[in-house]
Order: C-alpha cells, then sequence, then structure tokens
C-alpha cells in the first residue's frame, strides 16, 4: 500500500501567484483525499499529477474562507467531469458545523446542479476551542435545507473519552479530527494506519533459526 502527500496551497490568509491557499492532498491507492480547499486548489490540481475526478474525501479544518472558499467551485468541476450515476459513491465531506449550509447556499444561490452525490458530516465543536466573543453556535443551520445531490451527513459530537470524533474507520485506516484552539473553532485530521500482517513467513524463519 502507498500513500502520497502533495501540498496544493500553502499561503495563508490570501492566494498569491507563487503560492495558492492551503490545500494538502493524500493519494492512496487510487483515491484522492483533500484536506482544506482555498482558492486556486482547482489550478494546482491542474498542475500536479493529480486527478480531481479521484477524490472521494474532502476534510475542512475551519471555516475561514482561505481554507474553504474553493470548494464550491471544485465541487461544481468535478461535476463538469462527471456523468450521471445513480450506484456511483458520494463524496465524504467533513468540516464544522455550519459547513453544510455553506455549501448549500452557494450552490442553490449559483443555481449549480451535481452530477454526483455528496454528504456534508458535520463536527460539533466545544466552545473552548476559541476566545468566548468569537465562537458562533451554527447549530440551527441547515436543518431546513436540502440540495439535490446530498444525502443528509452525521452530526459528530466530541468522544470526552478519546477526546477526540471517529470520522473514518475502514480495513486500513482510522481518520480521526481533533481540537484545535485557533480564532475560530479548528480541527486537525489523524490519518492512522491499522496493523498489517507482514510478509515474513515466521516459521520458516524460526526453523531457519
Amino acid at each position: 500500500m502507498s500513500m502520497e502527500v502533495t501540498f496544493l496551497g500553502t499561503g495563508s490568509a490570501y492566494p498569491s501567484p507563487a503560492r495558492a491557499a492551503s490545500a494538502v492532498a493524500l493519494r492512496r491507492e487510487g483515491q484522492c483525499w483533500l484536506f482544506d480547499c482555498g482558492e486556486g486548489t482547482q489550478t494546482q490540481l491542474m498542475r500536479s499529477h493529480l486527478k480531481a475526478g479521484k477524490i472521494t474525501k474532502i476534510f475542512i479544518t475551519h471555516l475561514h474562507g482561505d481554507h474553504f472558499f474553493g470548494l464550491p467551485g471544485l465541487l461544481c468541476t468535478l461535476s463538469l467531469q462527471s456523468s450521471p450515476d445513480p450506484d456511483k459513491p458520494p463524496v465524504d465531506i467533513y468540516g464544522p458545523l455550519g459547513l453544510r449550509s455553506f455549501i448549500w447556499r452557494t450552490l442553490e444561490l449559483s443555481h449549480s446542479q451535481l452530477l454526483f452525490p455528496y454528504v456534508v458530516h458535520e463536527l460539533v465543536p466545544t466552545r473552548d476551542q476559541c476566545p468566548a466573543e468569537e465562537f458562533k453556535d451554527f447549530s440551527s443551520l441547515g436543518k431546513d435545507e436540502a440540495s439535490s445531490g446530498e444525502a443528509q451527513g452525521r452530526i459528530l459530537h466530541l468522544d470526552p473519552v478519546e477526546n477526540s470524533y471517529l470520522l473514518v474507520d475502514d480495513e486500513q485506516f482510522v481518520v480521526k479530527a481533533f481540537r484545535l484552539f485557533h480564532r475560530i473553532p479548528s480541527f486537525g485530521f489523524a490519518v492512522e494506519e491499522k496493523p498489517r500482517a507482514g510478509k515474513l513467513n515466521v516459521q520458516k524463519l524460526k526453523e531457519m533459526g
């Protein structure tokens, strides 16, 4: 199994001619996972060896614009490159509470119709993740909103025992989110590979001493 990390954007606050805003891609076995999607991410993908159509999961750390303003445009481009397929698995999008409403409202106002399904899973922050005066409660957003192509995602709460949020748990990986302190609630993501059997023949080695 191979894993490859590509830095698509490392700029801060706003993109520049030489550096795009935040975006990191993790490629694994034909899939591409995207962490943050600042402005310029589409262009950086075109300049790289990565294929945007391989993106299956998107993780947004926090709702400052330089980390997610590129997301609606990327979703629309992915749609232009897609053909309707009712059996296609949805693109999973993870991020702080409020992200689902932002995506839905942006697509609605721009009359954008996505030709692929997507699901937004929202992480509920705690009040100690940012200065008290900066905390905003977005729990009421998106309750009555429904967009074509979107299935209802999960609302993820902090596991007080693990002190983390469990996002993905498949045969090969576990992905967890952890709380970070910033001007607004932010999250870090940890991708953990599960133990896998080695290729050495242990019995043969014992026989050979």
